[in-house]
């Protein structure tokens, strides 16, 4: 209950003991001071009211002897540290706590949340001595009152004093005493009624026991936490941005102390009095030096930076964002205030204060003044920089002739150009230097030229191209085809020399054109509205509901606009009275006018009230979605007015009549580059890289529209009323029935309880009624009408106007980022070709197959056809009887089913309805882009795994997703195409993956009857094709060789159908070419053999032998599994195995086989699973010896760099990509909902924390395997894109025309003996090495269990794994290694 006083405290009290005596109150309850010494010395402790507890415990006996616990040494024993290691507890972080308020009435309810806040001692002094002052008036009140009616007893009588008092010699308390408050200067005893008070009052002696007690333990208080500063300068306290404060002598008062004496109420100033010296202070008094604690950074200094970093981007985006508002001077006072505060702070951290202010923030104001043409505040800007000790850079230079180029030209202008072109000069600057390296929007470019061709007329600045060709030695025989910068291609050059422009051939430049213009369009307005495939009933009263909901729109508009204005300026009346040195969300708000934030909260609002029963978006998620809505709106508005729209548009015309043309060697990025290079004499610069906002501003900014939604848009609770009682309803009437269109309630996540975001009923219901027929998506969320632009940079690439993220990372993962920044350009060139090679596929969709899915789709839905069906087709469940009589033969036990079946019945129907809407926007998005052409832009995960970044309508996902997508580009069969066709169709079946190439193709022909009738009948013939294991793609290739088979010509027959090559187990695949596993190599057919090896029955035969001589041994569950070994019930383990399954993983995939098996025993499910979990287990470490060792190191390097290091694992693929696995300690906070004004720049960076082991360790060997995957697709790709071959993949499964297989066999296959030829574990090991090992001055040499794990680290990264003799040239001539 207590905890010890700090040094200073306790000097306080000492000092307070020294204070004199204040005058006796005959109201106090307990006057002790009738003699006693001791009641007397007790008197100062007035303001402590906790010690009455120890009425409540034994007699301490310690009390005497306390001033001689330690006389015998100086040493602790081990007995003596034990228990002090206990005692230093971590203490958890104190969260704001909040109060639920809630008022229903007949027409509203009122939900709010309050928060509880500690306050600070002067607050509370304040808040008592005024509650005290009232109680004093009003007692004054009474007085005159009694006065002026001239009655007597204006005296109190003085109450009695009860018998047991008077035993003990203390006086009760006046009850107007005790309700003023009065009592602070005297000790109080609460008596209760229990055996002990009463043993107490009976024994004098026992209360002066206490009271002596109290004064031995005087030290012993509770401490109060003060509430942490509520200014900019608790980011710069919290790493050292602070100096040292002379600290107020009151201050070192204990909170309690620093309040006054509540009888001297007019006095407003206090002396101070003197620290006296005290010997003999208590030893457990002393404050102990800090420690560092913290579970998410590993130590202080990790911690500093980690802060200091997150109020770098915080500064960079605030200065970014108060220069494009015109707030210049709102930026350069920011500037002042983190300025001046990191030069106090210079002395305690001069490393981290020197890197704070940096001359990339002094450029962002530069450019903003130089914009305006003020160069007197350019040259203030210039004194703090040169006082601060930074140099100019280039950009510095650019920002100063754009300011002096602004400015009217004359001798004392000229004379300042030369002047600073003389300094850049000196510096090592050249003018051609300056341009090339600078960064550049709007005019900013062509002014600069201009003030320097005022002293240099005939300067022409000369830009450094861009290295366009590879530097990785299994790309450099590619470069062989690339032109230099400026160099044209030969006249006599055919169509035949630039075959990499065959998969792009087919466009017009007009058409593309007005593709773009279409596509512009469509991210412009930031949206796209589609008609919806779902067939619905109409509602009799439709109409009616469409135009109040037109009506509610309108008014919704007016009332977000009147909110926005109303909401800023209050906003901006607390900035006015706030020191400007500290950033506000008020600037990032200023960035769009009303009508945009309307335009988003309508969106939102609409998407709100559309969303089922079981799912909605906590308000921390809308807080992010609203910010992220806020921040692209305003980069499109920057690109609008920064002139870098109509520069795409140029140089996006100048792409178009290349693909028109075909008339060149490169790649899409090596063409885009060279036309960005062309033009960067003029405009604004390309390759600006986009700052996106820190997560805590998106999350300020959504705050700020949340608000409004939740306060200010209503909604009429008798809107869907069509007739009404009384005749005057409109208005008047109306407003007495607005009730708030959204509410929160809070729901069970887990184990964590999250508030979530409600429409109200009426809502829901109106816009069910209404029924607008109608999706909307946003423009970032659908397929692309022209061609992507491609990535020619980590920031730029994707659509055209929206942000696209090249990797897919969480907010909190910087790391990766910074490994890219750092990177040589040309080592991301072999990843960001693949993605634009992949982005260049042009697609449409399968109509003729979309019809037949959405006729079942309409119809209810097939769960055996992959087509979900709707919530409403889940049969009810039966219902308990409800009556008195009959509820009395219902046990407890049928009721607990009961309920567990009705929470199974509602997640049953949640995840029918997530499928159903999935199928619902994927089909009609399909049905609105069916007869168009579109493109699908790409990007990766942190380990180069590709994905389309429109996640609705793709080519991934499930066998509906794939099945209605087709190429838009037709090329002919030949030969060798219908073979391949068949045999896709036999491939996709799953009914002879144990046959050769040949029998399947007899096959084909065999049951060509039943795939001719598919194709024609597909709902009402025999079905053949839905007896599939993937039915949707198989219908759609008999659909195409019903097609080819009669055509006139089969060989010259135009085919868009793409052909699938999918690899064996492709994770094994890399593994056993890792260790050259001779055995595990067969077994994936890695070898060559005349059938396919099949792994999984492999593994299946394994463990259906070992159950076999269980069950002769009498082992009952492999009894049980006679005959249910099967190669479905082991495949998704066996699949899973090399990416890390766990045994509880691979125990609840086994199991859900078992379960789908109708005969087998639900008895034995759970011991059977388990059974198998561990056979399975031993028979892939029996096959696949060297794929478990070379797991084991992985996992083993993993763990050991996660504990021993503290650091994320990271590596670089054989294509050059930095790779960092993203898993760090995240501390659940809950989320600020009351932050003001001020922007909170803590940000949580992987970079800085401590790494999660456990994931870490896990995911290091799939992680791995999934980047040597994933290069093997990209080298794949590009090989192909040289050759003229159209590439698609998905993951480890390739798709091109028919009549391009066997070429991308062949590529497949050298690109990976080629990529498994490189030393990739020994590449590996080296990079470790470098990266994590520990030097000879790391070790102690103590034999510690530091020292330890540290060598042990050391010694397992040069640990290579045993390799195997298998050749991998063997792969070139594997038939079934991809097929």
């Amino acid at each position: 209950m207590y905890r010890l006083l700090s040094a200073n405290r306790a000097t306080a009290v000492r000092r307070t003991l020294r204070l004199p005596t204040p005058a006796s109150t005959n109201g106090c309850c307990c006057s002790c001071g009738g003699g006693s010494s001791v009641g007397s010395t007790a008197h100062n402790f007035t303001q402590y009211q906790q010690y009455y507890q120890m009425l409540y415990r034994q007699a301490p006996a310690t009390t005497t002897t306390i001033s001689a616990l330690r006389t015998h040494s100086s040493t602790p024993t081990q007995t003596d540290a034990h228990a002090l290691a206990k005692k230093k507890r971590l203490r958890k972080p104190r969260y704001a706590k909040y109060v639920e308020l809630l008022e229903v009435t007949e027409l509203t309810a009122s939900e709010r949340k309050s928060r509880v806040k500690r306050l600070k001692s002067k607050k509370l002094a304040e808040f008592i001595q005024k509650t005290q002052l009232q109680i004093l008036e009003k007692r004054a009140r009474e007085e005159r009152r009694v006065l002026k009616k001239g009655k007597p007893g204006t005296e109190e009588a003085a109450p009695r004093q009860p018998a047991e008092y008077q035993k003990i010699d203390i006086d009760p308390l006046d009850s107007s005493i005790l309700e003023a408050g009065l009592y602070d200067d005297k000790p109080l005893i609460f008596f209760g009624k229990e055996m002990y008070t009463k043993q107490v009052i009976a024994n004098p002696d026992e209360v002066h026991k206490i009271l002596k007690s109290f004064h031995n333990y005087r030290n012993i208080i509770e401490s109060m936490e003060n509430e942490q500063q509520d200014n900019v300068e608790a980011d710069l306290t919290s790493f050292g941005l602070t100096t040292p404060k002379h600290i107020p002598e009151t201050e070192l008062l204990d909170p309690f102390e620093a309040i006054e004496p509540y009888i001297e109420v007019q006095e407003t100033h206090k002396t101070d009095v003197p620290a006296v010296n005290v010997p003999n202070v208590n030893a457990v008094t002393a404050k102990s030096k800090k420690r560092f604690k913290s579970k998410v950074h590993v130590n202080e200094e990790q911690e500093r930076m980690a802060k200091q970093r997150a109020l770098i981007i915080n500064l960079t985006t605030y200065l970014n964002v108060c220069v494009s508002a015109n707030m210049l001077n709102r930026a350069l006072s920011t500037i002042f205030a983190y300025r001046s505060r990191t030069k106090k702070s210079s002395v305690q951290h001069p490393k981290l204060s020197s890197n704070l202010i940096t001359i990339d923030l002094y450029n962002i104001l530069l450019h903003g003044y130089a914009g305006k043409g003020s160069f007197d505040r350019c040259q203030e800007l210039f004194k703090l920089i040169h006082e601060d000790g930074l140099e100019f850079s280039e950009q510095t230079y650019a920002a100063t002739f754009e300011c002096l180029g602004r400015v009217e030209s004359n001798a004392q202008n000229q004379q300042l150009i030369e002047q600073y072109i003389a300094e850049a000069e000196q510096q090592g600057y050249s003018l051609n230097q300056i341009m090339d390296r600078s960064k550049f929007v709007s005019d900013q470019r062509d002014i600069a030229l201009d003030a320097i061709r005022r002293v240099r007329a005939e300067f022409m600045p000369v830009y450094v191209p861009p290295p366009l060709g590879y530097d990785n030695e299994l790309l450099n025989d590619l470069n062989a085809q690339t032109l230099p910068v400026g160099a044209t291609l030969e006249a006599d050059v055919t169509a035949e020399d630039c075959v990499i422009m065959n998969p792009k051939r087919g466009y017009s430049k007009t058409q593309l054109e007005q593709l773009a213009r279409e596509q512009l369009q469509v991210e412009l307005d930031g949206y796209i509205t589609i008609k919806s495939i779902e067939k619905t009933k109409e509602f009799a009263n439709a109409e009616y509901c469409r135009s109040k909901l037109k009506e509610l729109e309108q008014g919704w508009r007016k009332q977000i606009s009147a909110a926005i204005v109303r909401d800023l300026n209050t906003l901006r009346a607390q900035v006015r009275f706030k020191p400007h040195g500290y950033m506000n969300y008020y600037t990032y708000l200023k960035v769009l006018d009303t009508t945009q934030f309307a335009d988003i909260l309508i969106k939102e609002l609409y998407k709100l009230a559309e969303g089922s029963e079981t799912f909605s978006p906590t308000v921390s998620q809308l807080y992010k979605e609203l910010g992220q809505k806020v921040q692209q709106c305003y980069q499109i508005e920057q690109k609008k007015h920064n002139g870098i729209l109509e520069k795409i548009g140029d140089i996006y015309s100048a792409y178009c009549e290349l693909w028109d043309s075909g008339r060149t060697t490169d790649n899409t990025r090596q063409m885009w580059q060279r036309l960005v290079h062309d033009e960067r004499h003029s405009g604004p610069s390309m390759d600006l890289p986009e700052v996106p906002w820190p997560t805590n501003v998106l999350a300020g900014v959504g705050r700020f529209l949340y608000n409004i939604l939740m306060r200010d848009i209503k909604i009429d609770a008798h809107i869907m009323r069509q007739k009404s009682k009384a005749k005057t309803t409109s208005a008047t009437m109306a407003s007495h029935n607005l009730l708030p269109a959204f509410y929160t309630l809070f729901r069970n996540q887990g184990r964590l309880v999250k508030e979530e975001v409600k429409p109200h009923p009426v809502l829901s219901r109106l816009l069910r009624a209404s029924r607008q027929q109608t999706l909307t998506f946003d423009s970032n969320l659908v397929p692309m009408l022209c061609p992507p632009q491609p990535w020619s940079t980590p920031h730029n690439g994707g659509y055209l106007l929206n942000k696209s993220e090249l990797i897919r990372l969480p907010h909190q993962a910087v790391q990766q980022w910074e490994r890219i920044r750092s990177s040589n350009p040309q080592h991301l060139y072999p990843a960001i070709d693949s993605l634009n090679q992949l982005a260049s596929v042009p697609w449409r969709v399968n109509t003729q197959l979309l019809d037949v899915i959405i006729k079942v789709f309409r119809n209810g839905g097939n769960a055996k056809l992959d087509v979900p069906q709707p919530p409403s087709s889940l049969p009810p469940l039966p219902t308990l009887p409800s009556s008195d009589k009959d509820s009395e033969t219902v046990s407890p036990a049928e009721r607990a089913k009961q309920f567990r079946d009705k929470l199974g019945h509602r997640r049953k129907q949640a995840e029918m309805y997530s499928l159903w809407c999935d199928a619902l926007y994927r089909l009609s998005l399909a049905q609105h882009y069916r007869d168009k052409v579109f493109w699908l832009p790409h990007n990766m995960d942190f380990r180069g795994r590709v994905y389309p970044v429109p996640p609705h309508l793709n080519h991934l996902g499930s066998d509906l997703a794939r099945s209605m997508l087709i190429f838009d580009q037709a090329q002919p069969l030949g030969v060798d195409g219908f073979s391949w066709l068949k045999l896709h169709c036999i491939n996709l079946t799953g009914m002879k993956k144990r046959d050769s190439v040949r029998e399947r193709l007899l096959y084909a022909e065999e049951i060509m009857p039943d795939i001719l009738d598919s194709a024609d009948n597909p709902l009402t013939g025999r079905m053949w094709w839905a007896k599939s294991d993937e039915p949707w793609q198989t219908l759609g290739c008999c659909m195409e060789i019903a097609k080819v088979q009669r055509s006139p010509d089969p060989a010259a027959y135009l085919s868009r159908f793409p052909i699938h090559q999918d690899g064996s187990c492709n994770g094994l695949q890399h593994y056993a070419a890792l260790g050259r596993d001779q055995a595990g190599a067969c077994s994936v057919n890695l070898s060559p053999s005349a059938i396919p090896q099949d792994v999984y029955s492999a593994v299946a035969t394994m463990v259906e032998r070992t159950r076999k001589t269980d069950a002769q041994s009498g082992l009952h569950v492999a009894q049980a599994l006679e005959g249910f070994v099967r190669r479905k019930v082991i495949k998704q383990t066996v699949m899973t195995t090399v990416y890390g399954v766990t045994r509880y993983g691979a125990r609840l995939q086994i199991a859900r086989q078992l379960k789908d098996i109708d005969d087998f025993p639900k008895d034995w499910v759970w011991p059977a699973s388990t059974y198998l979990t561990t056979k399975t287990f031993e028979s892939l470490r029996e096959m696949f010896t060297s794929t478990r060792e070379i797991q084991d190191w992985f996992t083993e390097c993993a763990r050991l760099i996660a504990g021993v290091c503290s650091q994320n694992v990271e590596w670089i693929t054989p294509l050059g990509l930095p790779v960092v696995q993203p898993y760090n300690r995240q501390e659940a906070k809950p989320v600020l909902r009351n932050s003001g004004l001020r922007v909170n720049a803590n940000m949580p960076m992987d970079m800085y924390e401590r790494p999660n082991i456990l994931k870490q360790k896990n995911a290091f060997p799939p992680n791995f395997i999934h980047s040597l995957d994933s290069s093997h697709m990209m080298l794949t790709s590009l090989h192909c894109e040289r050759q003229g071959i159209t590439f698609v993949s998905v993951h480890d499964c390739f798709w091109t025309h028919a009549c391009r297989v066997p070429e991308l066999n062949r590529a497949c296959r050298e690109q990976f003996v080629a990529l498994h030829s490189q030393p990739i574990l020994e590449k590996l090991s080296e990079f470790m090495r470098q990266t994590y090992s520990f030097r000879d001055n790391d070790f102690t040499n103590d034999g510690s269990v530091e020292d330890l794990s540290k060598r042990q680290l050391n010694r397992t990264l040069r640990q290579l794994p045993q390799k195997g003799d298998f050749d991998l040239n063997n792969v070139l001539s594997s038939v079934y290694f991809f097929s």
